[in-house]
């Protein structure tokens, strides 16, 4: 009889994957969990050198998930990409696999990104950021990999997000009818631009500042966890988001966040050009941006938080102030 109760979520003990990783990896270590989450993460410690260990959440993510973002980081690298990438075990294995009390979950450990995230970024700083996204999106829009990610396309950003979010609205009909509403017409404005003009490939789609560790003025990329492929103007969207949510809270104004994302924008087409109708796409993608996370927090309990009904009238709020303030025509 097995006398262990079976668990749909474990955390894993911070001094056996220390063992782990002596012999896997060679070398000895400490190692302590910093965050529960869709994947936990350790900060593995050893002479000289800091690792991030990733322990993937079986639910969450698949082989195949994986897979795909360790390939592309690979790919990065190899291309001198700054990113905390994937470091191989001594039989030169990337993905590790854990047999946990819930059954099978996987394992990456990385490359520590030096440096700390900022939330105020000087001028060199914005530039360095822009000129290394496209690098990477020179990269990201050519490489061929493999594994399963999701598309970022209004199925994925917007109808299917709603679909789960409804329930939740349920204190909260007027709000959810709104939400709807300003969806309908982000994706009819971005039916609207030419399709042509657009640059697809992988993209990172989180790019705020807790993914991003700047050490000096140079910039290194981390967290590819919600990678997807889609028009690639949605990471510049993603970093957009940052100044719209300071100026929202009035740790910013609306002159000075525009200033830094012009800046920005002018180190991205250093290296990589950017169509107008990209530009004009950022407002409608960014409601995206968001309800795609929110659909996400649907399906992860340390999220539960975020989808009640006091933190979801909040959320209406911001969106409502976001069309008022970046689209060209607000929604009702």
């Amino acid at each position: 009889m097995n006398t262990v109760f079976p668990a749909t979520y474990s955390t894993l003990c911070p001094e056996a994957l220390a063992i782990l990783i002596t012999e896997k990896y060679g070398f000895d270590s400490t190692c302590r969990l910093l965050v529960r989450g869709v994947g936990d993460t350790y900060l593995v410690e050893a002479p000289g050198a800091r690792f991030i260990l990733r322990i993937y959440r079986r639910s969450h993510r698949s082989f195949s998930n994986i897979r795909a973002e360790v390939e592309l980081l690979q790919a990065l690298k190899q291309e001198n990409i700054a990113v905390a990438d994937p470091i191989p075990d001594n039989n030169g294995n990337l993905i590790q696999a854990i047999q946990a009390i819930e059954g099978e979950r996987h394992a990456v450990l990385f490359r520590y990104a030096e440096g700390q995230a900022l939330k105020v970024l000087n001028e060199n700083q914005l530039l360095n950021f822009g000129r290394e996204m496209a690098r990477f999106h020179n990269v990201s829009s050519t490489v061929v990999i493999g594994g399963e990610r999701w598309k970022l396309d209004n199925d994925s950003m917007f109808i299917k997000p709603l679909q789960m979010l409804e329930p939740f609205f349920a204190e909260d009909p007027e709000g959810f009818n709104w939400l709807k509403q300003a969806a309908g017409k982000a994706m009819n404005e971005l039916s609207g631009l030419p399709a042509d003009a657009f640059s697809s490939g992988y993209c990172h789609f989180d790019f705020l500042p807790k993914n991003v560790h700047f050490k000096g003025d140079a910039v290194t990329f981390f967290d590819f966890d919600f990678m997807g492929y889609g028009w690639l103007v949605n990471d510049l969207m993603s970093f957009r988001q940052h100044f719209i949510l300071d100026v929202y809270l009035g740790r910013t104004t609306k002159e000075a966040a525009n200033k830094d994302f012009a800046t920005f924008l002018r180190g991205y087409r250093e290296y990589r050009e950017i169509s107008d109708a990209e530009l004009e796409a950022i407002p409608y993608l960014g409601l995206g941006f968001w309800l795609f996370y929110m659909g996400f927090h649907t399906t992860h309990d340390q999220f539960y938080a975020f989808i009640q009904p006091g933190h979801l009238s909040t959320l209406i709020r911001l969106f409502q102030h976001i069309t008022a303030t970046y689209w060209p025509v607000a929604v009702p």
